[in-house]
């Protein structure tokens, strides 16, 4: 572990102001994606509306992209960069490269968010409403994919930038076990590298050559089945970062040691080999996807309960061990003795109570029959507001209050505004996912602006759809207030005069109770374990895709995005008795 005894600004003067601007970047993503997501539970609700129910999806776009992309990955290079360098006692090896990578994602995001919000007027002939999974025949501007490809770009260059950081450390250090937050950075790295393959494939190869009308057609499953191929394992690099905080920060603030190095690593390991190969779980409803793919995949998925169980047998136990070394006693009796009045440990706790609901709820989505009731209703967005809502961002945001006064040299402005704030976010997230669940269950829609329909009525088997709609909205509130709360906390804190010297807690994490010693040396072939990663991510994955590219062609056939009519959904060449129904059918207009 780290023996520092100075805070991490003294240390690495230079590399705070990245991560410190990085951390920011994270924030101002936060705020405003969160004001969206208080209007999106406001309108859906009926509670206050204030704009058309066509923007409901600009909104909607917006919030998941600032939210899932933006907010999780510039928290997660700050917190990386910062492992690294923790870890290594070495400043990265040029600060240059790391100031350009991170400009790179700002460039992108700013690329990104300009079509997305140019959707609010019409004085701008562009738009990008086409939602977080951007699907097709949904039709972005082009300078939306671009922006995402700079985005995505730049976190592969910051990977790189960890990787010589490693290296050069390596080259002086040849008989050294990795780090153990450098360990967990390679790992989740490589699995990012990997899993990206899918979506800049989606996007340089189909979508973007079709929405500049290089080509005139695009094949919609398999630019769906491409996304997918990225879009579940970005689950687990928003999930990562946060485990590594519950691994190396938690048991330190529990006032005990992590109770497992190797087990920790086996962790890491899992998540690399087991992430890619399962987003095919997230398509169970696709009719062009044979039904045996769709059972590896459900397979491939259920082996990803073994991390996230052994994570919370580790994690528990470490804190059970400061617990104990606090005085705590008897079977549980030693929860009392944790630090609940620091909102640093708090708020990780909790965010982790929270990813175990979200684990329960994930197993319904990962069972292929199970899946069926609740696939594509509100279930799915309780699920996850409960895993990147929650465990992530509560993780994120208590953590924020540790990190900012290391790399500022500033004091935390108010401690006890902080704890009201995680609590307040927990609170928040009990209402308002407890209500999407439920909501699922009897099938209310996700991803719509009007979720009532004339002359139907979902029957709530407990309660009423207007007692839910009250847990959204009230819900939304208090996520939002919380969020206020977190941001006068840091603002004042950053304007704040910097504290004495030797003030701040040293720039340390964790020690172990099994340490890198007790791991096998195998953990640390990260060769190894990429190319069983390839191989299973080939084994999953080939069959379908050519499955997939025989039924509908590499580019698909000719169609417009929306909004266009129904008629370029179908073939060119319909049988005699399905042309005579289409014939007689209104020409329907679709609007995303």
């Amino acid at each position: 572990m780290s023996n520092a005894t100075t805070a991490y600004f003294e240390d690495f003067p230079e590399e705070s102001k990245v991560i410190h601007s990085a951390f920011w970047s994270s924030f101002i993503a936060l705020t405003i994606g969160g004001l969206f997501g208080l209007i999106q539970a406001l309108h859906r609700t009926d509670v206050f509306r204030f704009m058309d129910s066509a923007d409901y999806y600009t909104v909607l776009t917006a919030h998941g992209v600032l939210l899932a992309l933006t907010f999780t990955i510039f928290f997660l290079v700050g917190l990386f960069t910062w492992a690294v360098t923790t870890s290594l006692d070495r400043g990265m090896v040029d600060l240059r490269f790391t100031w350009g990578w991170y400009g790179l994602m700002v460039l992108g995001t700013i690329l990104a968010a300009v079509p997305i919000l140019a959707g609010f007027t019409d004085s701008i002939d562009m738009s990008a409403s086409v939602l977080f999974t951007f699907y097709a025949p949904l039709e972005g501007h082009p300078l939306f994919y671009v922006g995402l490809v700079l985005f995505v770009v730049g976190s592969w260059l910051a990977g790189v930038d960890w990787f010589r950081t490693w290296w050069a450390w390596k080259q002086d250090n040849p008989d050294e076990r990795i780090p153990l937050p450098t360990f967990m950075v390679l790992t989740t790295t490589l699995m990012w590298y990997l899993a990206t393959l899918g979506v800049a494939v989606a996007i340089l190869a189909f979508i973007l050559p079709w929405t500049l009308g290089l080509v005139d057609g695009i094949n919609p499953l398999l630019t769906r089945t491409l996304f997918w191929f990225f879009g579940h394992p970005v689950v687990y690099f928003w999930l990562l970062p946060a485990y590594m905080m519950w691994y190396i920060m938690l048991p330190k603030f529990a006032g005990g040691k992590l109770f497992s190095d190797p087990l920790a690593r086996v962790v890491f390991v899992l998540f690399l080999i087991l992430s890619v190969p399962t987003g095919i779980h997230h398509q169970y409803l696709d009719p062009g996807i044979a039904e045996g793919f769709k059972f590896i995949a459900m397979t491939n998925t259920m082996f990803l309960l073994l991390p996230s169980l052994l994570t919370a047998f580790t994690v528990v136990a470490s804190m059970e061990h400061g617990a104990r070394q606090r005085g705590g006693s008897g079977y549980l009796g030693w929860l009392k003795a944790l630090p609940w009045r620091d909102p640093v440990f708090t708020g990780m706790s909790l965010a982790g109570l929270m990813f175990a609901a979200a684990g329960f709820s994930g197993m319904i989505n990962a069972g292929m029959n199970i899946n069926y009731l609740v696939h594509n209703t509100f279930w799915v967005v309780g699920h996850f507001h409960l895993t990147v809502g929650t465990a992530v961002a509560l993780t994120f945001m208590a953590a924020s209050y540790w990190f900012i006064p290391q790399l500022t040299g500033k004091r935390l402005w108010n401690r006890s505004v902080a704890l009201v704030q995680v609590l307040l976010w927990f609170i928040g997230m009990t209402f308002m996912s407890n209500a999407m669940h439920r909501g699922g269950l009897f099938s209310i829609p996700r991803r719509t602006a009007e979720p009532q329909y004339e002359e139907f009525a979902f029957e709530a088997g407990v309660g009423s759809v207007a007692e839910l709609d009250l847990q959204v909205a009230l819900g939304g509130t208090l996520l939002f207030l919380s969020l206020v709360l977190f941001l006068a906390n840091m603002v004042v804190t950053v304007l704040g005069d910097r504290a004495e010297s030797g003030s701040i807690p040293a720039n340390t994490y964790a020690d172990t109770l099994s340490g890198s010693e007790d791991a096998p040396l195998i953990l640390d072939n990260l060769k190894l374990w990429t190319t069983i990663a390839v191989v299973l991510v080939v084994f999953a994955y080939t069959l379908p895709i050519l499955s997939v590219i025989q039924d509908g062609g590499l580019f698909g056939y000719e169609i417009n995005g929306f909004p266009v009519s129904i008629a370029p959904f179908l073939p060119a060449e319909l049988p005699a008795s399905l042309e005579t129904v289409t014939a007689a059918l209104p020409e329907i207009e679709v609007i995303p």
